[in-house]
């Protein structure tokens, strides 16, 4: 199975969605059956951020793809955890991890 890997850096606010989205879109678009979000260089994440992955996860799987997300900083996780998408969302400690579980489910 071929995993798309996607680098995200900075913060992920409400200015920085059409530069999130722009990215991501056109991996959903050719409908990619696994696609990784590598946040370890991600240090903020506000709640437009959070609409931007949940958006995305629903539209993976509506065509049956998989959506992880990898390396959430601890006030990262802490944003997911409050909102309870920690429950939602398969979070893996690194990068490698998340690419490793997907590629070999």
């Amino acid at each position: 199975m071929v995993v798309e890997l996607l680098e995200l850096r900075g913060e992920i606010d409400l200015n920085e969605k059409p530069n999130v989205t722009a990215r991501l879109d056109p991996l959903i678009e050719k409908q990619s059956l696994a696609i990784v979000v590598d946040l370890s260089e991600v240090s903020y994440v506000d709640s437009s951020g959070l609409a931007i992955f949940i958006d995305a996860l629903q539209r993976i799987q509506r065509y049956g793809g998989k959506l992880v997300l990898a390396g959430l900083q601890n006030n990262v996780a802490m944003v997911f955890q409050i909102a309870r998408l920690d429950k939602i969302f398969l979070i893996f400690d690194d990068r490698e991890s998340a690419l490793n579980a997907v590629a070999h489910p």
